[in-house]
């Protein structure tokens, strides 16, 4: 039996790797702990369902909510950040990192060091302190599975190869602003950048697929999860999103993944590692598909990708800062404070202002960067 906890149970991500361990059979495996956030309601039906040791919220004032809803149960019920980091510290086999933003990088740190293996789908953490996580993980024995369904592709095509990689191909389904003007992106309210086209996200994730900046951030990622520069990391518009990525060799070769609109695929892929699990999700139909676009991404309207090739080209501590300035950013443009194409002007002046940066050779250097680029990012949007 699988020991195992989901760190984030009530986004999008955890309730699809709720489904994966129900449709898998839950008895195969014990969840030690699940978390998650202000939804009380999902994170106890999630604990039940699961039968899990603990459930933790992050939020220390809705403890005494949680208790309530998991009353008879038998379940317990924590809240805060320490107790988040805690139940990552749970011994475990697998740990799901689905928590959104730079707040799951404690979490995942404590999972780390108690050598799980871990499904990483918070792409904040390899974005914010690649160079430290990859220590942990090497010092403490961990595994890193990626969940991202395009690194989880690329997972796939060179679990078996062994000749260098010459390029990797992201695909980017374009988001629902794909073929919008400016003018048009300009004037986007969150509702409409909510909408994405092909994948059932959370609202947060699917502002980012709308500005690109998810792409932008999993070019980051891919860098410090395959070994590979900017130069070699090329992002291509694919509005079907039935090609995951692909990697190019230097005989000229390119190897894609492909299969469905659906992060169960991945999840699933993770969570059975090293073997692939029976899944009942939508099988491709070539014939009804009849072809698959592709086009270059516009980085006039998607300035995000050239902020994040810049960053890697910076090193250092600018990639932390990209992801601080730009998750300030996208809580402005939810709030209406700022529009949308003045979230990636608003993240390139945060970069900006405070210039040069170190090495992140510890955590407290990434969490000092991180406020200081929350700090300068709120300053910007209060300014008249």
């Amino acid at each position: 039996m699988k020991r195992i906890t989901i760190l984030g149970v009530t986004g999008s991500i955890g309730a699809n790797t709720v489904d994966v361990v129900e449709k898998l059979g839950a008895e195969q495996f014990h969840t030690v702990a699940v978390t998650g956030h202000a939804n009380i309601d999902g994170l106890a039906d999630a604990a039940r369902r699961l039968g899990a040791e603990v459930a933790v919220t992050a939020d220390p004032a809705r403890l005494e909510d949680l208790r309530a809803a998991l009353s008879g149960s038998g379940i317990d019920a924590a809240a805060g950040p320490d107790a988040l980091v805690e139940a990552a510290t749970r011994p475990v086999d697998w740990v799901m990192s689905a928590i959104v933003g730079a707040a799951g990088l404690a979490p995942t740190l404590a999972a780390i060091r108690q050598g799980a293996t871990i499904a990483l789908a918070n792409k904040e953490c390899l974005v914010a302190a690649g160079d430290v996580v990859l220590a942990e993980i090497k010092q403490h024995g961990a595994r890193l599975l990626p969940v991202d369904s395009e690194h989880n592709a690329i997972f796939q095509l060179v679990a078996h190869e062994t000749t260098p990689i010459e390029r990797l191909l992201l695909t980017a389904s374009g988001g629902p602003f794909r073929t919008w003007s400016m003018e048009q992106m300009a004037a986007a309210s969150p509702k409409q950048a909510v909408a994405h086209p092909n994948w059932s996200m959370g609202a947060r994730i699917s502002i980012d697929s709308a500005s690109m900046f998810n792409k932008a951030l999993e070019m980051i990622e891919a860098g410090h999860l395959f070994e590979v520069t900017p130069d070699q990391i090329e992002v291509v518009v694919h509005p079907q999103s039935i090609i995951h990525s692909m990697i190019g060799y230097g005989d000229g070769s390119i190897l894609a993944h492909l299969g469905p609109s659906d992060m169960r695929v991945a999840i699933g892929y993770a969570l059975a590692w090293p073997d692939r699990p029976e899944l009942p999700v939508d099988r491709l139909d070539f014939a009804a598909l009849a072809k698959l676009d592709f086009e270059a991404p516009d980085e006039e309207r998607f300035p995000a990708l050239r902020l994040a090739r810049e960053a890697m080209a910076a090193g250092g501590l600018t990639p932390c800062i990209l992801n601080a300035a730009h998750e300030i950013a996208l809580d402005g443009f939810i709030a209406g404070q700022i529009g949308f194409l003045d979230m990636a002007r608003l993240v390139e002046d945060t970069i900006s202002s405070i210039g040069s940066t170190g090495r992140a050779s510890q955590l407290d250097d990434v969490l000092a960067a991180d406020a200081q680029a929350r700090r300068v990012a709120r300053d910007l949007i209060a300014r008249p």
